[in-house]
């Protein structure tokens, strides 16, 4: 029977709280140190060798000293990085002597908070089932006998592997054939602040680099790829031909072009898609969550490639991708998955691999934008405090169905319930304003008179 056990600790990207608060106290970083330890010793690793990296954050050094206290604590190594990306944690796993990762990050999250999070020994995140199997060991109350003497664990500064993943990004830097036109970037004070002027000093044009002196406390504040105005007005501002933005730990990347139009996840997918299918590479077709707008299967159904839909979620995405055999999937909030390349969303290799395929497809990405003419779309969050009985209601379903009968072949319609707040979102999408506006009326009204009511 498949296992229905919610996790309680880990949300869609680790366990993030506000630092000093919560999970993100010392005394739970080194529980859970301790818990991935001996989850790894469970799976045959002996003495688990792991690598830990963290972004700029001021809470950093304090949960990382933790975390690396319980992983010591239950017979683990580590190898601490230092500030990285959180792909290039992976990088380094992949690539090393290593049986899992930890990442101190809150990723586009602000300053106050942080996170952990764990990957395995191929550099992969776990899985749903993984996590939970975690969250057992750290609330087991029988004490395991701990390891003294020679057993425990120790640590040991690895910050050469900073320098091996730069080189594997200038490696695919080195290949982008059109380097001569300008760039501005915006690397959100974040873990990708110490590597953007490295890696494009070889880069041809003019280069402007923002956001790039970290205080500890202005990671991701103001700047990133969730305050992309930042980002457009300086590329407006120098008049470059193309604006790049991260976030805290750099998995994601968004782009805006000359004239401050955002080159989404979506944009990127259709460009990089049609690159690997050009050099045969693609695999079976490109994946992309339910979000991601319909205009990229039109133009994609174009050149013969085939769109997976799957929930929203990197980790989704990556277990689509290996069902059906893709080589790249991705989200419209620029978490890119490139399987070639990196074993996890890597902002700064994708945002290459898309120079690389604008370069090699002899793209304009001045008319990127004119030519992803987007479906108009609406969404529209209610706040339903018995959310789970309202989506469960056989009036709803009904009406979904209406919905699904008159959107059929001129859009779709989807109903999401939020993981964390008591929200049900309406998405409906569709060339026919009238319709999309109608039918998502429909939907909400009949939302509406379900919680009134209590049910059927």
């Amino acid at each position: 029977m498949k296992n229905t056990k919610v996790r309680r600790m880990f949300g869609t990207d680790g366990v993030r709280d506000i630092a000093n608060r919560g999970m993100m106290k010392p005394e739970s970083a080194m529980k859970l140190g301790r818990a991935f330890t001996l989850f790894l010793l469970k799976k045959g690793n002996s003495k688990p060798k792991i690598a830990v990296g963290r972004d700029t954050r001021y809470s950093g050094h304090m949960i990382e000293y933790a975390l690396c206290a319980g992983i010591t604590s239950a017979g683990g190594d580590v190898y601490t990085i230092g500030e990285i990306p959180t792909p290039g944690v992976s990088y380094s796993v992949a690539v090393g002597d290593f049986d899992g990762g930890a990442v101190i990050s809150a990723s586009h999250n602000p300053a106050e908070y942080n996170g952990i999070k764990f990957l395995d020994g191929e550099g992969f995140k776990l899985s749903d089932e993984e996590e939970l199997e975690i969250e057992s060991l750290f609330d087991e109350k029988e004490e395991i006998e701990r390891p003294v003497h020679g057993s425990i664990g120790r640590i040991t500064n690895a910050p050469g592997l900073t320098d091996d993943y730069l080189k594997f990004l200038i490696g695919i830097m080195d290949k982008v054939e059109n380097r001569e036109y300008s760039i501005v970037i915006d690397a959100a004070n974040g873990a990708a602040s110490a590597l953007v002027k490295p890696l494009f000093k070889r880069w041809k044009g003019t280069v402007s680099i923002f956001a790039n002196e970290p205080d500890g406390l202005n990671i991701n504040f103001g700047v990133g790829v969730t305050n992309m105005g930042f980002l457009r007005g300086k590329t407006i501002d120098k008049k470059a031909d193309i604006g790049i933005a991260y976030d805290g730990d750099t998995d994601r990347v968004l782009m805006c072009d000359g004239k401050g139009r955002i080159i989404d996840g979506d944009i990127m997918l259709w460009v990089i898609g049609r690159w690997l299918s050009m050099k045969g590479t693609l695999g079976s077709g490109v994946v992309a969550t339910v979000m991601s707008n319909m205009v990229l299967e039109d133009l994609l159904r174009k050149d013969g490639i085939k769109v997976f839909r799957c929930g929203v979620g990197d980790r989704y995405v990556l277990d689509t991708m290996r069902k059906k055999k893709s080589r790249v999937g991705g989200e419209q909030s620029g978490h890119l998955i490139a399987l070639d390349f990196a074993n996890t969303g890597d902002g700064l290799c994708s945002g290459l691999l898309f120079l690389r395929a604008i370069s090699d497809l002899g793209e304009d990405i001045s008319t990127l934008s004119d030519r992803f003419d987007r479906y108009p779309q609406v969404l529209r969050n209610l706040r339903i405090e018995n959310k789970d009985l309202v989506l469960g209601s056989s009036r709803l379903k009904e009406a979904e169905k209406i919905a699904m009968n008159e959107l059929e072949g001129k859009g779709r319609m989807l109903l999401r319930q939020s993981g964390t707040e008591p929200l049900i979102r309406i998405f409906v999408e569709s060339r026919d304003h009238d319709l999309m506006n109608a039918t998502a009326d429909m939907l909400e009204n009949t939302i509406l008179e379900i919680a009134c009511t209590g049910g059927d």
